[in-house]
């Protein structure tokens, strides 16, 4: 219950600090996904790379800098519970005109949590429920951009319209041939809309800021057409001139969940209230989960405090029990679901088999290296979490008795709650090797086809995966093949790609085991086949499309490439839809 009285004369102090303390988060947050602008104009690849990764650590920054204010200024480890429901009153009046309330709570949560044992969070007194609402919320200042710009072009100037649209973000380098890029917008978007056909209403929405990650600059938006609404992405890339190409006309939903899938390093955006971007985004991708859009937005603290809200309101309208995952278990994962939910939740074993030369922190490690990397479309992203209760009677027993057995560290049964002190959690899919033991000869062919494309978007992405077996890829809803197994990933530049030696002698050649030296880093791609090529019919398709990463040179090209400076394309849409073959085609 809430107190009847603010008696606590320093509970208004508090709550003033706490928010200061997200509001310089917000800020800084803010500073450097507008300077990914910059760096977009630039060409400073490396900048955007390393800008991403660090903006990651701002939000933890943040959080250990209000709770050491709070403690040296106010003495918050003395105050009571009835003074912490006040701090939590006043926080919420302070939200009322805030432009960003719902990381706000977000801010408030993680601060708390900090300083408070986990038996201390009620739903009084953290936000497990939103209380400001996002309805609405727009910077009404005079010189602030909206959250999205409404153009309405008739028939006779929709590539005039176009033009406009695009020079209204005032990118600084000049683009290569921006009419022609246009003609294959106009050209792209009518063939979508079935025809020529522009029905009362019609208008192109237009986000008003670009979307930034890599190499690219994404500009998103709707088009309405009457009672039809048609999402759309065009990419904008650095051409081979050095000015500024549109890549592409992407449209329909399929095509934005791919660019905004959870496999993808998050985007630099600058928002003022993200909370209207994201409502704008969600029309535009309805299965889209809230939590991932966030997340996608480089908003993950938010996004893990949504997801959770949406796994306590699915646990509380289900009945099922959480079970060991199908497939085969890991050596130091500890794998685990609950069959009504698409996720699957991993715990650091305590001990390894002695072929397992790690350590819990190294692990850890190995999921930072992940949540900072660009991942191409190629790795999960993953939700952290501490001290997890979960009812104890949603557990089969067996699940039970294998958390106990490997991961009793990690373990407390307090009544008739089970806390999990650390663990993992990522979207479900079906792991490769039970896809290839079920699929048609077609999907066969897709599967084996896809596999060796992630592994090479790994490496152009400068990650050697470590396990490349079949049961450490999953595949997507969308067919696409995706690492999930990170224990043993490394940096490509960090490896060493030998070929495997000749034999020095008939004994050599017969011996069942290594005889040549081995030194920490060395890969020797040589060696993949036999564990990965068993079936004759993934032998030849492998063989036919991806025989190039058996050889040492694949690999040690790509990494000497890496550490010249280079770096790669990799796209989040088909190749067949880059407007550069019609470039050429032009041009001859």
């Amino acid at each position: 219950m809430f107190p009847h009285q603010l008696t606590d004369t320093r509970a208004f102090g508090v709550a003033q600090a706490m928010l200061e303390g997200f509001d310089r988060h917000y800020r800084l947050f803010r500073e450097a996904s507008a300077a990914a602008k910059q760096r977009f104009e630039h060409g400073d690849w490396h900048g955007q790379q390393q800008a991403q990764a660090q903006r990651i650590e701002f939000y933890d920054r943040r959080v250990n800098e209000a709770v050491a204010r709070l403690r040296g200024e106010f003495a918050v480890d003395q105050l009571s519970m009835d003074s912490w429901q006040q701090v939590k009153l006043h926080y919420i009046g302070l939200l009322t005109n805030h432009r960003q309330p719902e990381l706000a709570e977000t801010f408030f949560n993680s601060v708390t949590a900090k300083l408070l044992h986990r038996s201390y969070f009620r739903n009084d007194f953290i936000f497990v429920r939103p209380a400001v609402s996002t309805e609405y919320i727009e910077n009404d200042e005079p010189a602030a951009l909206p959250t999205y710009r409404a153009y309405y072009p008739t028939r006779e100037n929709l590539a005039e319209t176009w033009m406009r649209i695009v020079h209204n973000f005032r990118l600084e380098p000049e683009f290569e041939d921006l009419a022609r890029d246009v003609d294959h917008v106009v050209q792209a978007m009518l063939s979508e809309l079935g025809g020529y056909r522009l029905r009362a209403n019609f208008q192109i929405q237009v986000l008003s800021s670009l979307f930034y990650r890599n190499k690219g600059a994404y500009m998103v938006g709707r088009i309405v057409n009457g009672f039809v609404e048609t999402p759309f992405a065009l990419p904008i890339l650095h051409g081979p001139t050095g000015r500024l190409v549109i890549d592409a006309a992407l449209y329909g939903e399929d095509d934005l969940l791919m660019i905004f899938s959870y496999a993808r390093a998050y985007f630099m955006v600058d928002m003022e209230v993200p909370s209207a971007c994201v409502h704008f985004l969600r029309g535009m991708m309805p299965r889209k989960p809230r939590h991932e859009l966030y997340n996608a937005l480089g908003l993950q603290k938010h996004g893990k405090n949504l997801f959770y809200r949406d796994f306590l309101g699915h646990l509380r309208h289900s009945s099922d029990k959480f079970r060991i995952a199908p497939g085969i278990k890991g050596m130091v994962m500890l794998v685990f679901d609950l069959p009504s939910f698409p996720y699957v939740f991993k715990v650091i074993k305590d001990y390894y088999p002695p072929q397992k030369d790690t350590t819990r922190e190294q692990i850890q490690g190995k999921y930072l290296l992940v949540k900072q990397h660009d991942r191409v479309g190629r790795m999960a992203d993953t939700l952290e979490y501490s001290n997890v209760a979960f009812p104890r009677h949603r557990f089969e027993d067996e699940l039970v008795a294998e958390l106990e057995r490997f991961c009793g560290s990690l373990l407390e049964q307090d009544g008739d709650v089970l806390v999990i002190r650390h663990l993992y959690i990522e979207r479900r899919m079906i792991p490769l090797n039970i896809y290839l033991q079920e699929a048609t000869p077609e999907q066969v062919e897709h599967a084996v086809i896809e596999y060796g494309n992630a592994i090479k978007d790994l490496v152009a992405a400068n990650i050697f995966p470590g396990d490349m077996l079949w049961k450490n890829f999953g595949v997507t809803r969308h067919g696409k093949v995706v690492f999930y197994d990170y224990d043993e990933i490394e940096y490509l530049t960090d490896c060493n790609f030998r070929r495997v030696p000749a034999p020095r002698n008939e004994d050599d050649e017969m011996s069942g085991e290594v005889w040549y030296a081995v030194n920490r880093g060395d890969v020797f791609p040589e060696t993949f086949g036999p564990f990965l090529l068993g079936n004759p019919q993934v032998r030849e398709i492998f063989m036919a499309h991806h025989a190039d990463l058996l050889d040492p040179a694949f690999w040690q090209g790509n990494k000497e490439r890496i550490l010249a400076g280079h770096v790669h394309d990799v796209f989040p849409y088909e190749p067949a839809k880059r407007f550069s073959a019609r470039r050429v085609a032009r041009a001859a």
